[in-house]
């Protein structure tokens, strides 16, 4: 599925359907202060929409058309729209990306559903709830409490300006709105699963409704002009699950080819078609790719192989229309840049990234470690909140190959005293537990940083701001070994369970160069250099010895752009290159102790 406009782009790209059309642009909008809108039913009625705004982007930022950076903790949005011509036995199902934090959605005065969680899309089939004629109506009632701390907020400031290192809220509808014709028994979700040394691929999913008989599903897989896999499968239940055998892997000389690599980002197409009877009644592509990851002796493996993975921290962030990305051809340029500066991988910093992202990571292949935003406190309605949104981001992003680990707490947020308080030491434990059972296919870390109750990779985040520092604590396995089992890089301890054998330590977090700021310049960082020259030469020490030992499996740093106050990029916030492109890749790219030249990929220079 190579997307030849990206402007086209499916908010859904894995799923897609050719009748399906965008309802972003301008909106009626207000703000509520005074929650009075449920009582005075504006729902119905449109005389209390004062104002315009430009979804998707929120009304904190210049995009939006509103640029209203003070709290509103309810707001409301109102559009009229012609719904198409909709054949009998189909129904038109209305999508929302993403709103932050709890929506409730009415069509013509009809409430069709609501939603709760910032980061996670959401869907009604408003059929029933339609016009004969005339325009339609689709209101949306969005709740967002500044000073609500249980719930996952990530890197959204509580104060009413950005401070340290948190940013201006993202309130409301913040990815796209759009909407599809779909038959009445149709596909709603598609899953696929990589299972290379079984030479297969599970696809599973869910139908709409449960058929009233059997229909059968049939798969085609392709690359290019290959067909790799044919087949089809009788399903007499809602949720379906099995095998397509994919001979080609099989081939243990020649299956280098169809697997998915940053060096080599192949794509399989999907071609889905539901059957009723023999007959069609519902196609949809998608695409997947061949590869599995993991982690053993010390190293990350990519496709059974050790691989370094070099990334860099991202915050998702663009001043002009915050956690929403101004367009879909920057949400490419964003994965373009990473890649030209040399990094092979992102984490995608307490956010959930859109998916529309994701999809350019897995064409053009960038690694990407699944995070998302944590609450600030600790209380059983924060876990309820958080688990159930983290298991629809499973849900959600589980078949994109780009991901390649699960990070669902990062430094112990929203769960500040995990070290003394069994109740948040055991949450966070049932969370890396819950990932694995949901997605045993990667590995998961419990929480990035310090404080680790349990992991697959010791993540650690250290900004000491010289390479002597970081040679002491990680330059030989025995540094190493010392480090994660009683050092306190980050003024915390860093395992709460015990140190076992064989797993992989990365450096997660390090670097955060920043230049030194003028007295009157609102800023946050961890070191400062005083002009471009002093950037690359410090840049230059802190990778080089961080690639210099033998210990250490791979790297982020921080971080990618400048973000409000936090001016600690390589890009700055309008994403231009502070130095020389090729001279950062030149550091980046130099070999890694870590995986001696016997243990790389014979085929990585080939592909």
């Amino acid at each position: 599925m190579i997307v030849a406009d990206p402007d086209r782009l499916c908010p859904r790209p894995q799923l897609v359907r050719s009748e399906w059309f965008e309802l972003d642009g301008t909106w009626g909008f207000a703000f509520d202060d005074d929650d009075r809108g449920l009582a005075d039913r504006w729902f119905a009625e449109p005389e209390p929409f004062d104002r315009t705004i430009t979804v998707p982007y929120p009304p904190e930022s210049e995009l939006s058309g509103v640029r209203a950076t003070e709290p509103h903790a309810v707001v409301w949005y109102r559009r009229e729209f012609d719904a198409p011509s909709i054949p009998h036995g189909h129904r038109l199902v209305l999508h929302f990306a993403a709103v932050d934090y709890a929506a409730s959605v009415w069509i013509n005065g009809n409430p069709v559903g609501g939603h709760e969680g910032g980061q996670t899309p959401f869907s009604f089939d408003i059929t029933p709830a339609l016009r004969a004629d005339g325009p339609q109506v689709v209101v949306l009632r969005a709740e967002d409490r500044p000073d609500e701390g249980t719930q996952p907020r990530g890197k959204q400031d509580w104060h009413p300006e950005p401070h340290d290192i948190w940013y201006h809220r993202t309130t409301g509808i913040w990815q796209p709105v759009w909407a599809e014709v779909v038959p009445d028994l149709h596909l709603r979700e598609l899953h696929w699963t990589p299972e290379i040394s079984r030479a297969s691929v599970v696809c599973e999913g869910e139908l709409s409704v449960a058929p009233a008989e059997a229909v059968t599903i049939r798969v085609a897989l392709r690359l290019g002009d290959e067909i790799l896999a044919e087949q089809a499968v009788r399903v007499d239940r809602r949720r379906f699950r099995f095998d397509v055998a994919v001979p080609a892997l099989r081939h243990g000389q020649d299956r280098h080819r169809l697997l998915w690599s940053p060096e080599n980002p192949v794509l399989v197409d999907a071609a889905v078609e539901l059957h009723v009877a023999e007959a069609p009644t519902d196609t949809v592509s998608s695409y997947l790719g061949l590869r599995d990851v993991g982690a053993a002796d010390g190293r990350f493996l990519l496709n059974h192989l050790p691989y370094y993975p070099r990334m860099v921290l991202e915050q998702g962030y663009w001043p002009q229309s915050h956690l929403a990305a101004p367009d879909a051809v920057a949400v490419r340029r964003e994965v373009e840049l990473v890649k030209e500066l040399g990094f092979t991988g992102v984490r995608v910093h307490q956010k959930a990234e859109d998916p529309r992202f994701l999809y350019w990571c897995d064409r053009l292949g960038l690694l990407v470690w699944g995070e998302t935003a944590n609450a600030y406190e600790f209380a059983p309605e924060a876990v309820e909140r958080f688990t159930r949104e983290w298991l629809e981001i499973l849900r959600r992003d589980r078949s994109h190959p780009c991901i390649v680990t699960w990070v669902p707490v990062n430094e112990s947020w929203g769960v500040p005293d995990i070290a003394m308080d069994r109740a948040q030491a055991h949450f966070a434990r049932s969370l890396y537990h819950l990932t694995k059972s949901v997605d045993p296919s990667r590995p998961v870390i419990g929480n990035d940083g310090w404080e680790i109750p349990e992991a697959d990779i010791v993540g650690v985040h250290d900004y000491a701001p010289a390479g002597a520092s970081l040679s002491t604590r990680y330059g030989d396995p025995d540094a190493v070994h010392d480090t994660v089992t009683n050092g306190r890089p980050g003024g915390r301890r860093l395992l709460l369970d015990a140190a076992a054998p064989g797993r992989p330590v990365m450096l997660t977090e390090f670097g955060g160069l920043s230049y030194v700021p003028a007295e009157d310049e609102k800023w946050f960082g961890y070191a400062t250099v005083t002009d471009d020259e002093d950037l690359v030469a410090r840049l230059e020490q802190l990778v080089t010895t961080v690639l210099a030992s033998p210990a250490l499996a791979g790297f982020c740093y921080t971080q990618l752009t400048d973000t409000e106050q936090e001016r600690n990029g390589l890009l700055t916030a309008d994403r231009t290159p502070k130095v020389d492109p090729a001279r950062i890749r030149a550091i980046l790219t130099r070999p890694a102790a870590a995986i001696p030249p016997e243990e790389l990929n014979p085929f990585r220079e080939r592909t």
